[in-house]
């Protein structure tokens, strides 16, 4: 494995830790009646009003006049309504599954767009891991519009882990989550607001735990993706498959079906079978 994947890897692992967990919270408030889309802007303005005080000195203003910096905000916040909708109404660990497509666009997309290494082997793997996804999607075979969302959210995340390695130069990684953040509380505002719950403290309690875990997720992810390329990296995403199985019946007691279990452990087995890959010289 390359010294720079190595570096890399504990902050992507905590990152695929910490992003489940958050969305276990969103999933608790989906389910006491909260609108999924105030839950996600909620992610957005508590961690910028959390982090906005130790970064402001590190984000140049020109920062938010890049178009760039914008689409690669509002993928993320069109990532999160989906995955927060999706989770509504389906297991967390479906969801995931569903969510798995964007490893796989995240790779063509770094190798397309960024000229990132191709490997044929590395995509045969991620072939694979999409043939787990179908399996827990089962298009035309008892998909759910839940499902749909799921799907939508993994090509929302794959644009924005391409985005994500190739802004990675622009600016310093914390100044770039206080720019995800701010930009996706100002595009949800008009929508979330009107939808705004009664808050007890249960729901303030979810709430800051669905914030503070895809906060400091996502700052975990960004820092992995300065210091790998995010084709290498995108594998890694898999592992969050674990967490979401492990909360999803610790919290909801759900499992996925058979078959959706099957394709749980094809999109596993082929995003761990990458790790051993060498890159073609």
């Amino acid at each position: 494995m390359r010294s720079d994947v190595l570096r890399a890897l504990p902050l992507m692992l905590l990152a695929m830790a910490l992003i489940p967990a958050g969305d276990t919270a969103g999933k608790l408030l989906g389910e006491a009646g909260v609108a999924p889309v105030f839950t996600a802007w909620s992610r957005f303005a508590l961690g910028a009003a959390l982090l906005l005080p130790f970064v402001l000195h590190l984000t140049p203003p020109r920062l938010f006049l890049d178009w760039r910096v914008w689409l690669r905000g509002l993928m993320l916040a069109g990532g999160i309504v989906s995955i927060l909708t999706a989770l509504k109404t389906e297991p967390i660990a479906t969801v995931f599954g569903a969510f798995f497509v964007g490893p796989i666009v995240a790779w063509v997309l770094s190798v397309w767009l960024l000229r990132e290494t191709f490997s044929w082997a590395r995509a045969g793997l991620l072939a694979l891991g999409f043939l787990g996804v179908l399996l827990v999607v089962k298009p035309g075979f008892g998909m759910t519009p839940g499902l749909g969302f799921a799907v939508l959210a993994g090509l929302f995340y794959g644009g924005f882990l391409t985005a994500s390695r190739w802004l990675s130069d622009l600016a310093r990684p914390r100044a770039m989550l206080i720019g995800q953040l701010v930009i996706g509380a100002v595009a949800l505002a008009p929508f979330a607001l009107p939808a705004l719950p009664e808050i007890t403290p249960r729901i303030a309690g979810l709430t800051l735990a669905s914030a503070l875990g895809s906060m400091l997720g996502n700052l975990c992810l960004i820092l992995a993706l300065r210091i790998a390329p995010a084709s290498r990296m995108a594998p890694f995403v898999y592992t969050q498959l674990v967490s979401a199985t492990v909360l999803g019946l610790a919290v909801f007691g759900t499992l996925p079906d058979g078959l959706a279990m099957l394709g749980l452990g094809i999109l596993l087995a082929s995003g761990m079978a990458s790790l051993s890959l060498r890159e073609p010289r």
